[in-house]
């Protein structure tokens, strides 16, 4: 009997697929050894698909969500979208549905006891520094034994030997605290990795739940998620996954080095003491396709897996944050460089005075990863460099527009810490004065583009309608030399019926013949006497 699942439909190869055809993938064909792997990884910016990596000839995706044009694809959206589709996917809880085993590709293949042979798989050297090599895309599924719920997370596997990989399980999460949990007892604790995922699936084991996550993959899928239980332990995962590896956490604990290895924040992580991972099944697809993520490389963050994935979901909590505290929102983009994706841009409608501040404050009490965070009016794409320092430059005074908050959590990998768990974080208020947004010495310069119908005859027609600047001027009399406005602005000025006011804008005003009116107040000058 058919299954009711498809399970083409989230499995990487498909993903594949679809980023290749959406130009975003680099296909080598040849033999790639594995040592250069990386250096090929870190100076492509589209995703790279290895069709023969390795002596074995291995296929092996990197940076499969490696931009937010693929997360973008991932969940069958567009750029513009992805927030909104975020946010309804996780509002619309879906479940993991356990089928029989026999009905899932990931088993096509079955490998135990002396079949089982780690070092023939594309573990793979990362960084100069690196403790070993490494297959970086784990994806890890345990049950907590005293509650009984499943949990899910991400952790990169380096090779030891034929059956056993090194680890990472220091930083604080819900499988270190079930781990030590279980080595404090003196029991192994199960674990089975997926290897080869679709990217959803890592958002599933990158994100937190209060209930059972594994039901995560399915939310974030859109719909219930087919699982099989492990072969050699009793813990569920995605019978559409490429590969799997089954096995446990043994007892001792943190008796193995592991590491150092390449992180998020472009740094290394140092050596710890780590626990060891005995493999007692792999599974795998015939047609298997291999996978691997790039973490931390100093200068193409941009480009990592993890920067990627983390930008898009801090982007989407971020806004969701400012609909509540502010009154008009436009836009956040967070910088993937700038080291653990901790530095957003917020581009802001301001109604009332101190909402730039509101907004700082918000995101730093619900985001504890950011560390700083740039607000600016919507007339700034915040995507946009160069408009960004600008301004910087011409809206932002230190003194008065620095909002400094010590004694913050930050990131345990963020080195500037220096060991410390709390720091500073800092929001750069670089918005204009409220008030004053139609004030010449505030407005942004640029060119006229010159695109309307005529509407007048005569300048002094024109002028008539209301008090108009030069270029409009000549826009609204349909001119496309300029020269004769200039003339006939003069002929006013003779007549004396020239005024302008203190923006710069021409009026029928009364004035001595041969002179320009002033039409009000002018701007003070802070450089003249008072």
């Amino acid at each position: 009997m058919p299954s009711e699942f498809d399970f083409e439909k989230f499995r990487l190869r498909t993903f594949v697929d679809r980023i290749v055809d959406l130009g975003e993938v680099n296909v080598l064909e040849g033999p790639t050894p594995l040592t250069k792997m990386s250096e090929i990884i870190e100076s492509a910016p589209e995703a790279v698909l290895f069709k023969q990596a390795g002596p074995e000839g291995h296929e092996v995706i990197a940076k499969s969500m490696g931009s937010r044009k693929r997360i973008a694809a991932a969940f069958d959206t567009n750029y513009e979208a992805v927030h909104e589709e975020y946010h309804r996917r996780l509002a619309n809880p879906k479940k993991a549905v356990e089928i029989p085993g026999d009905e899932a590709p990931v088993r096509e293949i079955v490998l135990t006891g002396d079949d089982i042979d780690l070092t023939r798989l594309p573990f793979h050297p990362q960084h100069e520094f690196d403790g070993s090599c490494y297959i970086s895309c784990g994806i890890d599924y345990t049950i907590d034994p005293v509650s009984g719920r499943s949990n899910v997370g991400s952790r990169r596997l380096s090779l030891r030997n034929k059956t056993q990989t090194g680890t990472n399980v220091t930083a604080p999460s819900d499988l270190k605290r079930i781990y030590t949990g279980c080595v404090a007892r003196g029991e192994r604790l199960p674990i089975t990795f997926t290897i080869g995922a679709h990217p959803l699936d890592m958002f599933a084991a990158t994100s937190r739940f209060p209930g059972d996550e594994v039901d995560l993959v399915g939310t974030f899928r859109g719909q219930d998620a087919p699982v099989i239980k492990s072969l050699t332990n009793d813990i569920c995962v995605p019978a559409d996954a490429e590969m799997i590896f089954e096995g446990y956490l043994d007892e001792r604990g943190y008796v193995e080095p592991e590491g150092p290895f390449g992180e998020y924040m472009g740094y290394y992580g140092s050596i710890h003491m780590d626990p060891v991972f005995t493999c007692t099944a792999v599974t795998m697809r015939n047609d298997v396709m291999h996978q691997t993520l790039l973490h931390g490389s100093a200068f193409s963050l941009d480009s990592s897996d993890g920067a990627c994935m983390s930008a898009m979901r801090t982007e989407a909590e971020a806004f969701k944050i400012l609909q509540s505290a502010v009154s008009g929102p436009v836009r956040v983009v967070l910088r993937e460089t700038s080291g653990g994706s901790n530095t957003i841009r917020v581009s802001l409608k301001q109604r009332r005075v101190g909402e730039a501040r509101s907004a700082i404050h918000a995101l730093f009490g619900g985001i504890m990863r950011l560390k700083h965070v740039y607000v600016f009016d919507d007339d700034i794409d915040i995507d946009n460099d160069l408009q960004v320092e600008w301004a910087m430059g011409t809206r932002f005074q230190a003194h008065e527009d620095i909002v400094l908050l010590e004694g913050m959590m930050g990131m345990t990998m963020d080195p500037s810490l220096k060991g410390r768990r709390t720091g500073a974080k800092a929001g750069f208020d670089c918005t204009k004065e409220m008030g004053r947004d139609n004030d010449i010495p505030l407005t942004r310069c640029a060119a006229k583009i010159f695109d309307g119908p005529a509407r007048f005859q005569t300048v002094e027609q024109a002028l008539e309608s209301g008090p108009m600047f030069y270029a409009h001027v000549v826009e609204a009399v349909g001119s496309d030399d300029g020269r004769e406005v200039a003339m006939a602005l003069d002929e006013l000025r003779q007549d004396g019926r020239l005024g302008r006011d203190r923006d710069g804008k021409y009026h029928l005003s009364a004035a001595d013949k041969g002179t320009t009116g002033i039409v009000g107040p002018m701007y003070h000058d802070p450089n003249e006497g008072t």
